[in-house]
C-alpha cells in the first residue's frame, strides 16, 4: 500500500500547489493582460479548494487526505522512501493548529479579494 498512500501524499502536494500557485499565476497572469487569469472555472475551483481546506482547519477538521495517507501507511514498516521524504518535509511543518487556521484564513481572504479584484468573466 506505499504505492497508493505516495499516490496519495503527491496528490495532497499538487493540490496545495493549485491553491498557493493559483493565486499567485492570476495576479501574474492579470498583470500579463492574459484571459485566462479571469476564467470563471479556474477561479472557481481555486475559490473551492481554499474555502475547503480553511472551513476544516476553522472546524478543527483533519486533513482527509492526510487521514487517508496515514491509514494507508499504517502497518508499514521501514525507513521512509524517496517520495515520502521528500514529499512530506516541502508539505508538513510542526507549527501549532492555530498557526494553520490563521495562515488558511488569511489565505481565503486573499483569494477572495483577488475575486473582487480581478472579477471573472461571466
Amino acid at each position: 500500500m506505499i504505492w497508493l498512500a505516495n499516490t496519495v501524499l503527491v496528490l495532497h502536494a499538487l493540490i496545495v500547489l493549485f491553491i498557493v500557485g493559483g493565486l499567485f499565476a492570476i495576479w501574474i497572469a492579470y498583470g500579463l493582460q492574459l484571459a485566462w487569469a479571469r476564467n470563471r472555472l479556474f477561479r472557481t475551483g481555486h475559490l473551492l479548494a481554499i474555502g475547503i481546506v480553511a472551513s476544516l482547519a476553522v472546524l478543527d477538521v483533519p486533513c482527509p487526505l492526510t487521514v487517508l495517507e496515514d491509514q494507508l501507511r499504517t502497518g508499514t514498516a521501514g525507513s521512509q522512501g524517496f517520495i515520502q521524504r521528500w514529499v512530506s518535509a516541502w508539505l508538513y511543518y510542526d507549527f501549532p493548529g492555530w498557526v494553520f487556521v490563521l495562515a488558511y484564513v488569511a489565505f481565503l481572504l486573499a483569494v477572495i479579494l483577488t475575486w473582487y479584484r480581478i472579477p471573472p468573466r461571466s
